[in-house]
């Protein structure tokens, strides 16, 4: 299967700079989308700091890569300067988009020493302009260029891969402590952003955060089973047999995305009607999904490991209810959450047409003034 049928080259700097402000709206209100969402099912209060922190970073993804395509398709259309998204699972820049972005970051300092000082750079502008009497695009490439390198090297970026950070959350007994373990992914198959937040116990004899023989274990363990197409259920398993004194409790996964938008997505169903119909106002054709899986265990039981000992293994709660009605089809969760967020006037379209597909869906309506409503 040629996946890049599904990709699109976005040839223009107008174009560009349209779909970078899109998102740069868009992740302005899932800051408070993630403060309106605060439940049981779907986030708990003390995990909206986790999920605002990865917010910002992929804000900071979205700003670094908008430098560097700047001035795509002016400077030369031979430069590899155009930008890649995926048109029809996503709405995002694809997956290579941010491999090519940290191989940059690893070489953010040659080119920053090589690359003149802002400064110089500004006032290159000035003389061009006065001299040639026309735009100076090749220096303000290299402008771009610099302010892209400058962002990598500041960090606080989504990557492909954003290693597990554990944070210590109290004790359970003298000798069980609990943490949460939280990281993410740029899934390579659905080009979408996942964050995943684990709470587990530790009952080991030396505490994870502070134990070089588990945590680097555990990091390279949680780091690669990030793709969206494992079941919670089979990662959460997996990692209970891996390590026999770490019990996984709760595991939830945040997908964002996919994103839609007329101008800039295909979608098929109720939403390329509503998208269509404001297609004309500036800022309005977008829609995001937003949907949060959780785990979460029920108990747990003891099993034989060898003669005279056992292990303890978690026991999941799974959503009995599946398309199949086959238990083996089990979905691999406790329950789900989706949710829609778009802006006022798409949504009292949506409202209008009251489309059956979309009806269990919670939906956040963004209002002009950037206001935040939600309904069911």
């Amino acid at each position: 299967m040629d996946l890049t049928l599904d990709h699109r080259t976005l040839e223009e700097a107008h174009e560009t700079r349209r779909y970078f402000a899109k998102f740069e709206r868009i992740i302005s209100h899932l800051q408070g989308v993630a403060e309106s969402v605060v439940s049981e099912d779907t986030a708990l209060a003390s995990e909206i700091p986790i999920l605002k922190d990865y917010l910002d970073a992929l804000s900071g993804t979205f700003t670094a890569l908008s430098y560097k395509y700047l001035l795509a398709g002016r400077v030369s259309q031979m430069l590899p300067s155009l930008l890649n998204i995926d048109r029809q699972d996503s709405g995002f820049p694809i997956y290579q988009e941010l491999l090519q972005m940290a191989n940059d970051a690893m070489q953010a300092e040659n080119h920053l020493k090589s690359l003149p000082a802002m400064r110089d750079l500004k006032l290159a502008m000035v003389n061009h302009i006065l001299r040639e009497q026309s735009a100076p695009l090749n220096v303000q490439f290299a402008a771009s260029q610099r302010q892209y390198y400058e962002k990598l090297a500041q960090g606080h970026l989504f990557w492909a891969r954003n290693d597990p950070r554990l944070t210590w959350t109290g004790n359970v007994d003298a000798g069980r402590r609990s943490y949460r373990l939280h990281w993410a992914a740029y899934d390579s198959q659905q080009n979408i952003p996942l964050v995943y937040i684990m709470d587990l116990e530790d009952s080991g004899k030396h505490a994870l955060a502070r134990d070089a023989r588990r945590w680097p274990r555990v990091q390279s363990h949680l780091g690669a089973q990030s793709s969206s197409s494992m079941k919670l259920v089979t990662i959460a398993r997996g990692f209970d047999r891996d390590f026999d004194d770490l019990h996984p409790k709760r595991l939830r996964r945040f997908f964002i995305g996919p994103m839609y938008s007329h101008t800039f997505t295909q979608q098929s169903g109720p939403l390329r009607d509503v998208l269509s119909e404001v297609s004309g106002r500036p800022g309005e054709d977008w829609a995001l999904a937003w949907t949060t899986e959780t785990l979460v265990a029920s108990g747990s039981e003891f099993e034989a490991a060898g003669f005279f000992s056992s292990v303890e293994r978690q026991i999941y709660q799974l959503d009995p209810f599946t398309a199949s009605g086959d238990p083996q089809d089990a979905k691999g969760h406790t329950h789900q959450q989706r949710s829609l967020i778009l802006p006022q006037r798409p949504y009292q379209i949506l409202a209008e047409l009251d489309p059956p597909g979309l009806a269990n869906i919670r939906k956040y309506a963004v209002s002009p003034s950037g206001n935040i409503l939600s309904y069911k």
